[in-house]
């Protein structure tokens, strides 16, 4: 039995969302009697979020399912500081210009988990510049900064873990948190918004937001925060060994991201089912259950489930297809992604371990010349173990294309453009 009276936190609590509640008894009686709005701030550092992000797209996602309003906040404002929270050192400030391009960019992968409109549970997408950016600065000192306990403020592990580093914590960043607590209100006033979520590491800043939403005449605010998941081997969540897993189709083909799922390790295999699609809980329990090589099939479940929602279903049928053609029958599936090399550089002959960097199969030659001295490179499903092979117009199959290898699992064709 669950401890929580409320759908919504029942369901986030089955599937492992919940890691901090800082009234758990409040929030669940709030939920179960009304329909609640919350929110989760997103900032804006690149034109796509990634991987690492699902996690919180998946709770604003759950809560709509359960009969109550997400609201995605966009950080246009907070943005131009950047969060400093857990960072080695500073973020590199962008215009407003980068900003507003990057948030209509991340806009796009939002409506594929949330229903938007103007209904009493549609999702609302909010940018936090419409009430930022327009502050006067002596004012919200008198009316806000006067709220904030600097000591308090030093206590917390986001700033703690930059104070002893040797890149020193800037006072742009120290008001990030001032901010975002400042979000928190200005939401609850305008959309009677009183819930914030997030990732554990924004605990103390939410809390913040809490504190300063009672000092400032709110309603009860609350916090939930999620897990800070890692890999079972420990690697961080939306990361693969060519980079991040980005969200954005014009950043990561619907392969390439079927293909990350589909490599996910054994140990996490429940774990992601839970978090990351919509199959139910039954459902996930008897594919927990397999072992031995059925497990690889219930990999391949969850990368086409986990992909549908991003790209649609039959984006991820065709990568789990294209899959099945190039691991299991050795076929050239077209939809294998693709690079386009100009016709004379292949006339002319490309350096191995170029074509290999350019592909984006290694980040530099020396990790290049890695793959190659480890057996792992093939050009048309031949090994090569000459570091200095030339790749050029000859290695063209009949299919008009020269297929690039990385292991077993890493395939993409060069097309003579």
């Amino acid at each position: 039995m669950s401890r929580f009276k409320s759908d919504f936190l029942r369901t986030l609590d089955e599937r492992g969302f919940i890691h901090q509640i800082s009234d758990e008894t409040g929030l669940d009686a709030l939920f179960a009697k009304e329909t609640v709005t919350a929110y989760i701030g997103f900032d804006p550092t690149a034109p796509s979020l990634h991987a690492g992000g699902l996690i919180q797209i998946m709770m604003l996602h759950w809560m709509q399912q359960t009969g109550h309003r997400p609201l995605s906040l966009m950080g246009g404002g907070t943005g131009m500081v950047g969060d400093p929270s857990f960072k080695d050192d500073a973020r590199q400030l962008m215009t407003v210009d980068t900003i507003e391009s990057n948030i209509a960019s991340i806009k796009q992968v939002f409506s594929n988990y949330l229903t938007y409109g103007e209904g009493p549970k549609d999702a609302l997408m909010i940018n936090n510049a419409d009430w930022l950016r327009s502050l006067n600065y002596l004012e919200f000192l008198r009316d806000v900064g006067r709220h904030f306990s600097v000591n308090r403020m030093l206590s917390f592990d986001s700033v703690k873990t930059r104070l002893d580093r040797e890149q020193s914590l800037s006072f742009l960043e120290f008001n990030y948190m001032i901010l975002q607590a400042y979000d928190f209100v200005e939401l609850s006033k305008r959309y009677d918004c009183r819930l914030q979520m997030g990732g554990s590491d924004q605990w103390g800043n939410i809390v913040n937001g809490i504190d300063l939403g009672h000092r400032m005449g709110t309603k009860q605010l609350f916090a939930l925060t999620s897990p800070l998941l890692t890999t079972a081997s420990g690697a961080k969540m939306g990361k693969s060994l060519t980079g991040a897993v980005w969200l954005n189709a014009d950043m990561l083909s619907a392969y390439d991201f079927w293909q990350y799922w589909r490599n996910t390790e054994d140990a996490d295999v429940s774990r992601f089912l839970k978090l990351y699609t919509t199959l139910p809980m039954d459902e996930i329990a008897r594919l927990s259950a397999l072992a031995g090589s059925e497990i690889n099939e219930v990999k391949k479940i969850l990368a086409t489930e986990v992909t549908a929602i991003l790209h649609g279903r039959v984006a991820a049928e065709q990568a789990a297809e294209t899959a099945r053609k190039t691991f299991e029958e050795g076929a050239l599936a077209d939809n294998l992604p693709s690079i386009e090399i100009p016709a004379a550089e292949l006339d002319a002959g490309l350096g191995l371990l170029t074509l290999v960097v350019r592909a984006g199969l290694a980040a530099s030659n020396g990790e290049a010349r890695r793959h190659v001295q480890g057996g792992a490179v093939r050009i048309n499903d031949k090994a090569i173990s000459d570091e200095r092979q030339v790749i050029g117009s000859g290695d063209i199959t009949a299919d008009g294309v020269i297929k690039l290898s990385l292991g077993k699992k890493k395939h993409l064709l060069i097309r003579p453009a």
